[in-house]
C-alpha cells in the first residue's frame, strides 16, 4: 500500500482468510500481512523492483479476496441501473464497465466492475467491502434480481506491457480480446473467465477462475520468462501514478462521483432519466460544480506527502487534506491525491503541505501522473 502498513498483529494474522494461493505465496518468499480480512503478499523481493517489473515487463497479482458475484433476473440490467449511475442496459454481451454503488446522499458505497453476460450480469467488488455490497443488492433488488456470491472463484490479475504475449502464448485467443471486454479462454486444462482489464494503468488481464485450479494456472503464467508474482505494496503505487481511487482513501460513503472526478462515469441517458440512488444530489453538482475536488498533487523535495496530511493554500490557510500519497517509482519523485477546495483546484495551483508541523510546497497537477497504457485496439 502506499500508506505504510502497520505491524500485524498475532491476532490479526490468525483470524485473516487465507486465499487459494496462500502456500504458494509462502513457498514463493512474500512478506504475508493481513489486509481486508484476509493474509495476502505485501511484496516479495521488494515493491519498487516489483513496480518496475510491472511497467516493463508482467506482474501477476493474487486479487482473490475481492467479492465475485452473479446477478440473475428478467430485468436485471434495468434493476442494476437503479443503484449506479452508469449505462448497464446499454452493454452488449461480453462487454464490461467501471461504475459505482451510490446511496441516496450521492455517497459512494463502493466502485465496482460490471460484465454483461447475456442471461446475467457479473459483479467484481472491493474485498473491504463486499459484504456490505452484497446486502445492499439483496436489500434494494429484492424480487428484481437474485445475486449469487461466488467464493468458490479465485481472481489473478496480470498486468504489464508483456501480458499480452504472456497470454496470447499460453491461449491464442486472447490476442483478440479487447479492453474492456471479456471472453472464456482455457489456460492448461482450465477454463478460465478472461477480461482485459486491470487496477494498475497497464494493458492486462483478470482471470476468474475456480478456486481450486488458481495454484495450477499461477505456476503457468509465472513460468513465462516475463512474469514475476507482485505484492499488494506495487498494486497501491501503481494505481496511485494512473490517478486510480482506493475505496476508503480517495472515495467513500460521504464522496459523491462529480467531487471523486469520477462523472464520466454517468452517462448521458442515465443524466436524462436521473432513476439512481442519489442522483438529484449528483446531476445538481454536475451542472453547477461541486464545492471540492479531487485532484493530483506533486509536493516539491523527496519527502511524501501521506493521507491526511492537511493541504494550505498560499496563505497558509486549510484548503482540504490528502487521500492517498507516496512515492511513485516511474516518475521518481513523491506524488498524491487528495481534495481541495473547488477554488483552489486548477492545475499548477500553489499549495503546501503540513507534514508534521513543517509546511513543503508543492502544486496541484494533472491526473494521471504516468499515462495509462491499456490496449485500445
Amino acid at each position: 500500500m502506499t500508506e505504510p502498513a502497520a505491524e500485524p498483529t498475532v491476532a490479526d494474522a490468525q483470524a485473516a482468510k487465507r486465499t487459494p494461493l496462500y502456500d504458494l505465496h509462502r513457498e514463493l518468499g512474500a512478506r504475508l500481512v493481513p489486509f481486508a480480512g484476509y493474509l495476502l503478499p505485501i511484496q516479495y523481493e521488494g515493491i519498487l523492483a516489483e513496480h518496475r517489473h510491472t511497467r516493463e515487463a508482467a506482474g501477476l497479482f493474487d486479487v482473490s479476496h475481492m467479492g465475485q458475484a452473479i446477478l440473475r433476473g428478467d430485468d436485471v440490467a434495468a434493476a442494476l441501473e437503479t443503484l449506479v449511475p452508469a449505462d448497464i442496459q446499454g452493454l452488449n454481451t461480453g462487454r464490461m464497465r467501471y461504475t459505482v454503488l451510490t446511496n441516496e446522499a450521492g455517497g459512494i458505497i463502493d466502485d465496482l466492475i460490471v460484465t454483461a453476460g447475456g442471461s446475467h450480469i457479473a459483479l467484481v467488488v472491493n474485498a473491504a467491502r463486499k459484504e456490505v455490497d452484497f446486502a445492499h443488492l439483496r436489500e434494494r433488488l429484492a424480487g428484481r434480481c437474485e445475486i449469487t456470491v461466488r467464493d468458490d472463484r479465485a481472481l489473478l490479475a496480470l498486468q504489464g506491457p508483456a501480458a499480452g504475449d504472456v497470454l496470447t502464448r499460453l491461449a491464442p485467443a486472447a490476442r483478440h480480446i479487447l479492453f474492456m471486454h471479456r471472453e472464456t479462454l482455457k489456460l492448461g486444462n482450465v477454463s478460465c473467465v478472461v477480461t482485459r482489464s486491470g487496477y494498475t494503468g497497464e494493458d492486462g488481464f483478470e482471470i476468474s477462475l475456480p478456486a481450486e485450479d488458481a495454484v495450477d494456472v499461477a505456476r503457468l503464467l509465472l513460468d513465462e520468462p516475463e512474469v514475476k508474482p507482485i505484492g499488494l505494496g506495487a498494486r497501491d503505487s501503481l494505481r496511485l501514478e494512473a490517478g486510480l481511487c482506493l475505496y476508503g482513501n480517495d472515495i467513500d460513503e460521504t464522496t459523491t462521483p462529480i467531487e471523486a472526478a469520477l462523472g464520466w462515469t454517468i452517462s448521458e441517458r442515465r443524466r436524462s432519466f436521473a432513476d439512481f440512488l442519489g442522483a438529484d444530489i449528483i446531476l445538481r453538482q454536475l451542472a453547477e460544480g461541486p464545492t471540492r475536488k479531487r485532484v493530483g498533487l506533486r509536493p516539491d523535495g523527496r519527502v511524501p506527502a501521506r493521507a491526511h496530511t492537511p493541504i494550505l493554500d498560499a496563505a497558509g490557510n486549510p484548503i482540504g487534506e490528502v487521500t492517498s500519497g507516496g512515492f511513485g517509482p516511474t516518475v521518481g519523485h513523491p506524488i498524491a491525491m487528495g481534495y481541495v477546495d473547488s477554488a483552489h483546484a486548477a492545475p499548477d495551483t500553489l499549495v503546501g503541505f503540513d507534514i508534521r508541523g513543517k509546511i513543503i510546497p508543492g502544486r496541484i497537477v494533472a491526473l494521471p501522473f504516468v499515462p495509462h497504457r491499456y490496449a485500445k485496439t
